[in-house]
């Protein structure tokens, strides 16, 4: 008969999960929320350890396994954009790192076995927790490589706003979605974090959330005096908003990539523009 060590088979599976979420993610060029893989991975290795208790056999059917992924996909990258792209990515990544730690189990001469559709090894747990570090240790190297390349594909650039004599540099992400351009000029406008331009402004015309998340109001305020013609307000749809406005301010100047492109309309967003923060800006395929 078998024995199955309870710790051993959440932390095997646990740590497999979070290492295929990262993978993904990493993959799709999704920023890298890690607690949010830890917390995908946990109710990965949950699952594992669920489907062996007693009167749980249920839960190898394929309808629950089905409901386990989606549960452990929505905990590591719930609001994403790319949800169903690093779903099927985290898919197809299963069998090979799967393969990977198979192979190290098996240098250290017991293996894992596979039941119930889960990853089980008799390996001492420092010899699971070794096998999780090298493993972790060759994807971070592979997947450096691939972020360079992501980078050379220029889906995150380097931008650069100045006015006046503040400046403020952020990440933009290309984003084809973002048709926004200038009703004046025909340009594109890029579209930064409000809380993100605050460098930009003097103390007394720099808007807050308060002026972010009521434009109109905002532009009575703020478009007075010197600054008058640097604010204005644009309309905008987008999924969930028919009739939208959008407080903008004119910068001096764009700096993307290294390259300036001169004047710009800058669109402030009253909420940040990625799910983790790793990027502040989006900027149109126009622009770049």
């Amino acid at each position: 008969m078998t024995v199955i060590y309870v710790d051993t088979l959440f932390l095997l599976n646990g740590v497999i999960d979070y290492l295929l979420l990262l993978a993904a993610a990493r993959l799709a060029g999704e920023p890298l929320a890690r607690w949010r893989f830890a917390l995908g991975g946990a109710l990965g290795g949950l699952y594992a350890v669920a489907i062996f208790l007693p009167g749980c056999a249920f839960l190898a059917h394929p309808l629950c396994r089905l409901g386990s992924l989606a549960l452990m996909l929505v905990a590591a990258y719930g609001g994403s954009r790319r949800l169903l792209r690093q779903g099927l990515l985290f898919l197809a990544l299963t069998c090979a790192l799967g393969g990977g730690v198979v192979a190290i189990g098996l240098l250290g001469g017991t293996g894992l076995t596979l039941g119930n559709g889960v990853f089980y090894s008799a390996l001492d747990i420092k010899v699971v927790l070794l096998s999780a570090a090298v493993c972790y240790g060759v994807l971070t190297l592979v997947f450096q490589r691939l972020g360079r390349h992501s980078a050379a594909s220029r889906e995150l650039m380097p931008l650069r706003l100045r006015l006046g004599e503040g400046q403020v540099a952020l990440t933009a992400l290309v984003d084809t979605g973002n048709t926004l351009t200038d009703p004046s000029s025909g340009r594109p406008v890029v579209v930064a974090e409000g809380e993100r331009l605050k460098p930009l402004f003097p103390r007394d015309c720099c808007p807050g959330p308060a002026d972010l998340a009521d434009p109109s109001s905002a532009l009575a305020r703020l478009g007075t005096g010197e600054w008058r013609a640097r604010f204005r307000l644009l309309p905008y749809r987008s999924v969930g908003v028919d009739r939208g406005l959008l407080l903008c301010v004119r910068a001096d100047g764009l700096e993307l990539d290294g390259q300036e492109r001169g004047p710009v309309l800058v669109a402030l967003s009253p909420n940040p523009v990625s799910d983790g923060g790793g990027y502040q800006a989006l900027i149109g395929a126009e622009i770049v």
